[in-house]
């Protein structure tokens, strides 16, 4: 899907690669979220694990992608909960960092999912905990290897 570099690949060689959001506009900001530090945790859809996601696992590092498939964060699975989407805490929600209310959260997350493969208040989800380990967008997080992060071919 996406080609990381070989030195990535070293440093990181069981993550998996993703993008937050459904559109470059909400990627961007999601990312700054978990830049800033208000965004410390994300939710997928059960189904789209199911039909080939990759399921986060608690120690993986893995790859959060910029819209256009080069590498952003990496992040580190701390948390993981499965549950309805209606069983979503104000705590949970509050850690993504989107919204500041449970009931923001339900309808933002409720429409991500409509637009992508259907929703009901009684689907499941996988909700997840990480912490940032490494900007990839930083040039002092990445100790200047910067151009060599993304195969160019990409």
């Amino acid at each position: 899907m996406f080609k990381i570099s070989a030195a990535l690949k070293q440093r990181y060689p069981a993550a998996e690669a993703f993008r937050f959001g459904d559109s470059a506009a909400s990627s961007e900001a999601l990312l700054s979220l978990v830049r800033s530090g208000k965004k410390t945790a994300t939710c997928s859809a059960l189904r789209d694990i199911q039909n080939g996601e990759p399921m986060p696992t608690i120690g993986r590092r893995d790859i959060a992608l910029n819209w256009d498939g080069t590498p952003a964060l990496v992040i580190e699975t701390v948390e993981l909960v499965q549950c309805r989407f209606e069983e979503v805490t104000e705590a949970m929600a509050l850690a993504e960092g989107e919204d500041d209310s449970l009931d923001a959260w339900r309808k933002g997350h409720g429409s991500y999912f409509k637009r992508n493969g259907g929703f009901s208040p009684d689907m499941q989800i996988i909700w997840e905990r990480f912490i940032l380990i490494e900007d990839l967008g930083r040039e002092d997080d990445v100790l200047g290897h910067s151009s060599s992060l993304t195969d160019p071919a990409v």
